[in-house]
């Protein structure tokens, strides 16, 4: 009896654990319609974001080697589009800071739609 509780335990712990991160899962956000984001061009919108929440000592800066390295232009941001795209959805990135919902979209619909250098 007393090991069935230690292993219900345990496990009901790995649950909870592996179930929490800042966005909580992404289990409360609807899905996301970019055709209603219209804050997704790389210049006006995305860039900036990029720049003020990525390209920091310690993360994605000029000699970053962290995940996809350094975010300090189009071509860089642009080549780790899929990795910047799957960590932004989870929640998992930026680390030092939590992105807005506009921010957020505007990311993800930016590299949606192709990534372009608009």
């Amino acid at each position: 009896m007393k090991k069935a509780l230690v292993i219900l335990s345990l496990a009901t712990a790995a649950f909870l654990f592996n179930s929490c991160s800042k966005d909580n899962g992404g289990n409360n956000n609807p899905p996301l319609d970019c055709a209603t984001v219209t804050n997704k061009a790389w210049t006006a919108d995305v860039n900036p974001i990029i720049q003020a929440t990525c390209n920091q000592v310690d993360c994605h800066n000029v000699a970053s080697v962290n995940g996809p390295g350094p975010l300090t232009n189009y071509a860089q941001v642009f080549s780790a589009r899929a990795t910047i795209r799957t960590n932004v959805a989870s929640g998992n990135m930026p680390r030092n800071t939590t992105l807005t919902t506009a921010q957020k979209n505007a990311i993800l619909c930016w590299i949606d739609s192709g990534a372009p250098n608009n």
